[in-house]
């Protein structure tokens, strides 16, 4: 039997800091809108509390509250969820911490951002703890690699998903609007070099102080083509994937059999 699956994103526009009413809005979201035969649903990047690092330690209390309400609309609608992200609390050190649920509301994995954006007047890594490695998940019996916004500047990371075997690549993100093209360049590279699926959700709208989200959420084939987007406002975008199809794909091109156990570089000096 061929393995399709429907793959549901939400791009939101969160409420900075207020995490019962981000909630609020996902679940009159998904009571309303969630597209029929969805097996995965994806939400984005600190969907809970928005762009804004000075709530990320506060907005940690509400952890049991979140993963309760992302378990709960998992067995209501008997889908998995890859829950974006959402701060996580652990012997002192706070994360940015992605969940995956499966279609019965168990926590299957967690995923941890390993690189954290403190540039251009973002200071993440003043709040919270890097992650300490990927995480690959079985889901379905389809394997997914977790990453979170700025973890899709390494190329390292998606590399390693590609050699373990992964066949979806997700991106969940809170992207800034001021950077359109590296967002569109690098996801649907990361997609081309492994030849996998990829998934890039990312936040809409406004943040604070200026500042907005960029929306243009896209899930991306093994061959760079778009699958299916949400490039503005809020809402849910559903694509079709085919793993049949990648595999195939792969095998008549199998560019990752031919990556190289080591690339060290000679260094030619002039005298």
């Amino acid at each position: 039997m061929e393995q399709k699956l429907n793959i549901s994103m939400l791009q939101i526009s969160s409420v900075v800091g207020d995490v019962e009413a981000n909630i609020m809005k996902v679940e009159d979201f998904i009571n309303k809108a969630l597209p029929q035969n969805t097996d995965v649903l994806v939400l984005p990047e600190v969907w809970t509390v928005g762009w804004s690092c000075k709530h990320f330690v506060e907005s940690s209390r509400y952890e049991i509250l979140v993963s309760d309400f992302l378990a709960k609309i998992s067995r209501q609608n008997y889908i998995n969820i890859i829950g974006g992200s959402f701060i996580t609390q652990k012997n002192g050190l706070y994360y940015n911490t992605c969940p995956v649920f499966d279609r019965r509301g168990n926590l299957i994995a967690a995923y941890s951002k390993n690189h954290l954006y403190s540039y251009y007047g973002c200071n993440e890594g003043e709040y919270i703890t890097k992650g300490t490695c990927p995480v690959m998940v079985d889901i379905d019996g389809v394997n997914y690699g977790l990453t979170i916004c700025y973890d899709i500047r390494f190329p390292e990371i998606y590399r390693a998903y590609a050699k373990a075997g992964a066949d979806v690549l997700i991106n969940c993100a809170a992207w800034g609007a001021k950077k359109p093209i590296p967002w569109e360049m690098m996801t649907k590279s990361r997609a081309i070099e492994n030849q996998c699926y990829m998934v890039a959700l990312t936040q809409s709208g406004y943040i604070e102080n200026g500042e907005y989200n960029l929306g243009e959420s896209r899930i991306i084939d093994y061959k760079g083509e778009e699958v299916s987007s949400i490039m503005e406002g809020e809402g849910f975008s559903t694509g079709v994937i085919s793993i049949d199809e990648m595999k195939q794909f792969r095998q008549k091109s199998p560019t990752i059999n031919d990556i190289r156990n080591n690339y060290e570089v000679k260094i030619l000096c002039k005298n």
